[in-house]
């Protein structure tokens, strides 16, 4: 076993506190800081999990020479701007979804990893939640077969909720839905269509000067014959919670169940009609993760009742898949690999979202995906 240990600093404790503890209890790393503005919520952390460097400014942070990657969780239009700070301050970046609000920073992220050689992954939740593992697994062993067709969905209420998320474009923040497609089989986004449906309130358009209540997007895959299909709603659409992922294959398919809390459904090709769809509860995987923090992907830090974030209540956040970003990401610094998404597959991702409300708003026109994105 590798005994090399990354110095850490989580930036934005929120959310991000979630990761305090998975951090302290990983062999190869050394959570170091922690950052929030609000000096009492920081020292109240702080003091509880026993760190002794406590920034409330950012750009301090940066000049810490003993910290070697940060791990941003901090509000969606923060993003592109702190990532691109600690690159050029010299630090690894994990960053909690989306990559950016615009091609722009996408683009100078991606150059920035290029020229210094530095990591960054954007910490995608549902591509190591244990549904898309499990999912992973079967196509991998080739229990699918032929991968036909994709499609997924993030639809969430935010009436409510503060700052920038009031008529929020709903493909602005797409990563959960646009994520899983592009990361079964590992592909890239040639081109995209989407169309909006349905009109928000008057007081919620003016705010980004968009009216859809749902947008709905066909993403094209680039050199191959497969497409998906994505949609996300997050203002005046009853429905409840669902990040949904589903593939289907020329031997079996699997669908997200419609209820929260429900089983997968696999379908199997060529078996009598009513035998064909079985339930399946989803494994757990946290047989692929050092043992020091295998329980996260079942318990986390806000195991409280008195907790109502979505992102804490459904298996130790987000699917259990906490623990595992905090692995693919340490595991990449330590060993020199390419997480996944890296820095261009996460443009790659985001920038669907960001290209599929210009396509929106154009009437669903055709739009390409720069070519920065590409890898292959």
């Amino acid at each position: 076993m590798n005994n090399k240990k990354i110095n850490i600093a989580i930036v934005g404790l929120g959310f991000g506190a979630e990761f305090i503890p998975i951090y302290k209890k990983h062999p190869n790393a050394n959570l170091v800081a922690i950052s929030q503005r609000n000096e009492i919520k920081l020292n109240a952390l702080a003091d509880a999990f026993g760190i002794a460097k406590r920034y409330t400014s950012y750009d301090e942070l940066l000049h810490d020479d003993e910290i070697d990657a940060v791990h941003i969780n901090t509000p969606i239009p923060d993003h592109g701007t702190q990532s691109i700070k600690a690159l050029k301050a010299g630090k690894h970046v994990a960053c909690t979804v989306p990559m950016a609000t615009t091609v722009e920073e996408c683009k100078e992220i991606v150059r920035l990893t290029e020229e210094t050689g530095l990591t960054y992954m954007m910490m995608e939740t549902v591509v190591y939640a244990r549904e898309f593992l499990y999912m992973k697994e079967l196509y991998e062993n080739g229990e699918l077969g032929k991968v036909q067709f994709l499609k997924a969905s993030h639809q969430q209420d935010m009436d409510g909720w503060p700052n920038y998320w009031p008529g929020l474009p709903p493909m602005h923040y797409a990563t959960h839905c646009v994520g899983p497609v592009l990361a079964l089989t590992k592909g890239e986004a040639e081109y995209v269509s989407c169309f909006g449906s349905g009109t928000i309130r008057e007081e919620l358009i003016k705010e980004y000067n968009s009216p859809f209540a749902v947008e709905t997007t066909h993403i094209k895959f680039r050199n191959s014959d497969v497409s998906a299909q994505v949609y996300r709603s997050l203002f005046d659409v009853a429905r409840q919670y669902r990040e949904s992922f589903e593939v289907y294959g020329s031997k079996k398919s699997v669908e997200w169940p419609l209820i929260e809390g429900k089983p997968l459904v696999v379908h199997t090709a060529k078996k009598p009609e009513p035998e064909i769809p079985e339930e399946v509860e989803c494994p757990d995987f946290a047989k692929l993760l050092p043992e020091a923090i295998q329980p996260f992907t079942t318990g986390g830090v806000y195991d409280t009742d008195d907790n109502t974030h979505l992102s804490f209540t459904q298996g130790a956040g987000h699917g259990g898949s906490h623990p595992h970003l905090v692995h693919a990401f340490v595991d990449a610094l330590i060993n020199s690999l390419s997480p996944y998404p890296n820095a261009k597959q996460s443009a790659n991702i985001t920038c669907v979202g960001i290209l599929a409300h210009d396509s929106a708003l154009k009437g669903g026109e055709i739009i390409k995906l720069p070519e920065f994105t590409f890898e292959k």
